[in-house]
């Protein structure tokens, strides 16, 4: 006897999603999440052996360094910078506390765009790629100052999505205000 099929399945799903719900309580988040990570960093393991030709103690010198200078060098430096960038959008927040400043993403983003160009293309940007020539048979010159103006024009659109949005959000408020001013008129 028991219980019909699809009540059984139920039970099976509810069992499965309790376990899940008590892994995420345990880890911190979703099982998926922990899968996604491993092969994350399965890939990246791939890459530096790839990179480094099979060097294995190149390969952990290479993720070692590369996790102590984001957590001593560079966690810190763009956490400073974003304090700065909401520290300059303060008094444009709406409510006082932790509200979110959308003006700070305007910078965020092109800030994080143009830092991951500069992170991929450094040795170019910074005429440190002497093999590209012999490799490409391509210039390596003019790689900053294109960075530079990419960057740019990140910030310039960021800027104008900026302004647009600040257009739309105040546009309700300037009309309520004209036709105050109409109607004082003709009450006058």
């Amino acid at each position: 006897m028991g219980h019909p099929p699809h009540l059984r399945r139920a039970r099976v799903k509810r069992t499965g999603t309790a376990l899940a719900a008590a892994f995420g309580r345990r880890y911190g988040a979703s099982p998926r999440r922990l899968l996604l990570t491993l092969a994350c960093f399965a890939v990246a393991l791939y890459a530096g052996v790839r990179l480094l030709k099979g060097d294995t103690v190149g390969v952990v010198i290479w993720f070692v360094g590369a996790a102590l200078l984001h957590d001593l060098v560079l966690l810190p430096a763009y956490s400073l910078t974003d304090r700065a960038a909401q520290f300059l959008f303060r008094g444009r927040s709406p409510a006082p506390g932790g509200v979110p400043r959308p003006g700070v993403n305007h910078l965020r983003v092109p800030a994080f765009v143009a830092g991951v160009l500069f992170l991929v293309w450094w040795p170019l940007i910074l005429r440190q790629g002497g093999h590209y020539t012999a490799y490409t048979a391509l210039s390596a010159d003019g790689f900053l100052t294109r960075w530079l103006l990419v960057t740019a024009g990140l910030f310039l659109a960021s800027a104008l999505v900026l302004a647009v949005r600040t257009w739309l959000r105040l546009r309700p408020e300037r009309k309520a205000a004209r036709a105050r001013a109409r109607a004082r008129k003709a009450a006058e």
